[in-house]
């Protein structure tokens, strides 16, 4: 690219595009929040999309903490409504620009500790904005490299800032930032699919065909699970429900989190011979790895403590120092994706596992961690996105061929080394958690078969869940479009709840648009038909009336009740807590 395409000026197509005052001219800053004078912000700016380098034209290196590359006032009215990303797969934020409302509890600023701005609400990588009666403003980061991109909020202010970490940025150089879209338009569906063609553009998807299906042993038997229930469930699978190809051993196998191959005795057996036999089934062995983190007792960090990401005094930084601990056996370390080594030790524990084991899918947990903040790597040059992509890179080596999913993960620096995402916090048999979820995973729903494939995380309709709970439930997995794996113990499972779950499969591949942030109306278009989930989240009943384009007949999903034929609209009363699937066909 010619370096004359590039301006040092502030950018007014970018207030333009949203209207609202000229934004200030942008700075870059040292970790005392003191200006940089010498470094100077470049720009070429494409339409919706502005390519950011920085350059340093003093004549000492500096150390460069944030770069702000957007900041005005667009006076927002307070009551506009914001759908915000977390820098983590579980945060995500909803509400409006005076009353943000977080979607779960374990968000980027309370849970992981990541500092933020004093006085500024804080996203990653995407927030879109919509004043009541006024179009959609989109404000995004549409690539992750090497740096993080925060946006953040303040009264009816905006800033975008790239997050350079400290980095030191020598006399003379010059780095390229993150590409940053700043858009404004009628529809919100046509900005975010914008927003993604770039995203891909930049980080092209990894190949699969469609979306995985299967079991996982982790909502029914935890981290106690034994052989003997993965093999009556393979059993059960094999006779009563074939459709479910991937059978995942999640957690409980390994002797220490961190010492991936060698396998505990509370398994009851050994893995390689379940793996084996889910093999010689005609299904595909699936496992569960928190590739990037290891217990202080494991055998991993006694051997080789120089792999894991350092503090200032040089020692392996301890998780609890800085974020969240660890869900269980913590605090953890977490390993160094620029050191070498330790790529080469990811890249032989997933060989292992697909070469010797034949495992054909990874569930990556805790991924978090391979870039986690406030510590140091063995490439001093290097940011905590890169140390996470090397490290993904080292795995993917490793792992040939076979599925990855990223769970408990960095969002925007996943992109283009996963093959399936997490879209939400995990499940439990309870209303609260099932409509949690549900609003996490649709709001999400425009990533799926765009970026990855989403993963709703598993489907569980066994239990004390009511028959509303469950097709609410199952409703809103369709819906998203994207993974299906069962969380059920498959050998008890009533005979109503299996009839359910084998409506669910095999996935659509196609999630549901929905007509507003409320997730009321959602529309899946398949090539043989138009399926309408309907949704009422609240405790009293509803009524929602269906558009209808022309003339269909119109069944229900779940029941096959026939509805009859129909013109324009159709209403359905909804009960409370409740959730309806329909089917319509010309």
């Amino acid at each position: 690219m010619n370096r004359r395409d590039f301006l040092g000026l502030a950018a007014l197509p970018l207030a333009q595009a949203i209207g609202g005052d000229a934004p200030s001219d942008a700075a870059a800053v040292d970790s005392a929040g003191t200006l940089l004078p010498n470094v100077r912000l470049l720009r070429r700016v494409d339409g919706a999309f502005t390519e950011l380098r920085l350059v340093n034209r003093g004549r000492s290196p500096v150390r460069v903490k944030d770069v702000v590359a957007f900041d005005a006032d667009l006076h927002l009215p307070a009551d506009t409504a914001i759908y915000g990303e977390g820098f983590q797969m579980l945060s995500q934020t909803g509400g409006t620009m005076a009353a943000p409302v977080d979607f779960s509890q374990y968000t980027d600023e309370k849970h992981y500790r990541l500092p933020v701005a004093p006085g500024w609400r804080t996203f990653y990588g995407l927030l879109t904005a919509t004043p009541a009666a006024a179009n959609h403003s989109i404000f995004a980061f549409t690539s992750c490299v090497r740096f993080s991109g925060r946006i953040q909020i303040r009264d009816s202010m905006v800033r975008a800032v790239v997050d350079t970490e400290g980095l030191e940025l020598r006399a003379g150089e010059e780095w390229p930032l993150e590409e940053l879209m700043i858009a404004r338009g009628t529809k919100r569906s046509t900005l975010l699919d914008e927003m993604t063609a770039r995203m891909a553009r930049h980080h092209p998807r990894l190949p699969s065909v469609a979306p995985p299906t299967g079991w996982c042993s982790w909502y029914c038997f935890g981290p106690s699970v034994t052989a003997r229930q993965v093999l009556d469930n393979l059993e059960t699978i094999a006779r009563s429900f074939p459709a479910l190809k991937y059978i995942q051993i999640d957690d409980g196998y390994q002797r220490a989190m961190g010492d991936w191959l060698d396998t505990g005795p509370a398994f009851g057996g050994n893995v390689r011979e379940v793996l084996d036999a889910i093999r010689r089934r005609g299904f595909e062995p699936a496992i569960w790895v928190a590739p990037f983190v290891a217990e202080e007792a494991s055998i991993t960090f006694k051997a080789h403590p120089d792999w894991f990401i350092k503090s200032a005094d040089g020692l392996p930084l301890r998780s609890d120092r800085v974020t969240f601990g660890g869900w269980r056996r913590g605090p953890w370390y977490a390993l160094d994706g620029t050191h070498p080594e330790a790529q080469d030790h990811l890249a032989h524990v997933f060989r292992t596992m697909r070469s010797e084991w034949g495992c054909t899918y990874f569930k990556l947990d805790a991924n978090f961690w391979g870039a986690m903040h406030g510590g140091r790597f063995h490439d001093p040059r290097a940011t905590r996105v890169e140390a996470y992509r090397r490290g993904m890179d080292a795995i993917r080596r490793g792992a040939g061929d076979a599925f990855l999913l990223g769970c408990n993960h960095p969002m925007w620096p996943s992109l283009g080394v996963v093959h399936g995402s997490r879209s939400s916090n995990d499940i439990k048999r309870s209303w609260d958690r099932i409509a949690s979820t549900a609003r996490q995973n649709l709001s999400r729903n425009w990533q799926n078969g765009r970026l990855w494939w989403n993963d709703p995380d598993a489907v569980v309709l066994a239990g004390d869940l009511s028959d509303s709970e469950c097709q609410f439930h199952a409703t809103a997995i369709y819906a998203s479009g994207g993974m299906i794996l069962s969380g059920d113990d498959l050998t008890t499972i009533p005979a109503a709840r299996a009839r359910m779950l084998r409506k669910l499969l095999p996935p659509t591949g196609v999630a549901a648009q929905f007509d507003s942030a409320e997730l009321r109306i959602g529309t899946i278009r398949l090539p043989d038909a138009r399926m309408v989930a309907l949704f009422n989240w609240g405790d009293a009943p509803d009524r929602l009336v269906v558009p209808i384009d022309g003339e269909a007949t119109i069944v229900d999903y779940w029941t096959d009740e026939s509805l009859g034929r129909h013109e324009r609209t159709i209403a359905i009363d909804m009960a409370p807590r409740s959730a309806r699937l329909l089917r319509l066909t010309a």
